[in-house]
């Protein structure tokens, strides 16, 4: 007996044994040269797909929606994140929305780790150095290149989810103290084997500390949450990482808080403008930036593709998704 296979549409390219799978288990279009989507592309797609598989580059709103075919069932993210996607406008089209929590938690904690360690070191700035004087240096002094040292200085945590957690924990390895805000206090048990402080008023959070490191989504709430004002509410040693989303920080304030000298130094996976960079970031010394790359291990985009597919089978059996993404609780 033959079993009609639903029709999956994926927008930029997987890991190959992801596509494998895939096209074993479903009737599957691929992007073999992995060029991101245009919007009538994603336009065709949905008019078309059972099952579009975007990432989070791809914009999903309202208005992209409207061209969704009858077809159109399930929407199933290949990302975390999911503020890509007007999940409300979804829902009133009786499509499902799905992502893929959990797998990227360890490799972006990781990354964001490496930046606390980065940024206030200076390792960017020396190995940029090497690199431009073609190995060249004065030798080692007293006085040259001093970063500043992190073991007993104060880590401000906003967001502690899953990811906030997991860098609590590299963080106080390395003798960081840990605070951190958050819409509402850590489990007390939490709490107590990060030793962490918790802070209602971030404000008076970001006054205090000495590294901030974001782990909030990107919500109409939380867009420049870290704004001109609340930049200067910072120590002008401190430094700030950012492996979430570019649009909590407004990247112009930043730039202007880094020139003045009113904050130590960033590190930055994320922008404001993706992919576009802020040329005035690229001429700072005092800056390290990554091209996004926090989740980009082989492990973390294998488990990825493979929550992605137990989703769709899921679902085309009948069954509500694991990864199901209810709009109320985002």
């Amino acid at each position: 007996m033959t079993v009609n296979k639903p029709l999956v549409i994926v927008t930029r390219k997987l890991p190959e044994q992801i596509e494998q799978r895939m096209s074993e288990l479903f009737d599957v279009r691929l992007n073999g040269d992995d060029h991101p989507m245009s919007q009538q592309e994603l336009a065709d797609a949905i008019a078309q797909a059972e099952v579009l598989v975007p990432t989070v580059t791809d914009r999903i709103d309202g208005r992209l929606l409207g061209h969704a075919g009858e077809k159109l069932r399930l929407i199933a993210q290949f990302g975390t994140g999911v503020d890509n996607i007007d999940v409300e406008s979804a829902r009133r089209r009786g499509i499902t929305v799905t992502n893929t929590p959990g797998v990227l938690t360890d490799d972006t904690a990781d990354m964001a780790m490496a930046l606390i360690l980065a940024v206030p070191r200076r390792l960017s700035e020396g190995a940029r150095y090497l690199r431009d004087h073609d190995g060249k240096w004065p030798g080692w002094s007293p006085s040259w290149m001093l970063g500043r040292r992190i073991t007993g200085k104060r880590l401000g945590i906003i967001g502690m989810g899953r990811i906030g957690q997991a860098v609590a924990r590299r963080a106080r390895a390395f003798g960081l103290e840990i605070h951190y805000h958050n819409r509402k206090p850590a489990n007390q048990v939490i709490e107590q084997e990060l030793g962490a402080t918790y802070w209602e008023d971030l404000d008076a959070m970001l006054a205090k500390v000495d590294i901030v490191t974001l782990h909030c989504p990107h919500t109409p709430q939380t867009f420049h949450m870290l704004d001109t004002r609340r930049l200067k509410l910072m120590k002008p040693e401190a430094y700030i990482v950012n492996t979430a989303r570019g649009e909590i920080i407004d990247e112009n304030a930043l730039v202007r808080a880094l020139e003045g000298g009113e904050i130590a130094g960033a590190g930055l996976d994320v922008f404001e403008h993706e992919p576009a960079v802020n040329p005035r970031l690229l001429g700072l010394g005092n800056v390290v930036l990554l091209p996004h790359m926090s989740s980009s291990t082989i492990e973390g985009r294998m488990e990825m593709g493979g929550k992605v597919i137990v989703n769709i089978k899921t679902f085309m059996d009948g069954h509500r998704p694991p990864d199901r993404v209810i709009p109320a609780i985002m």
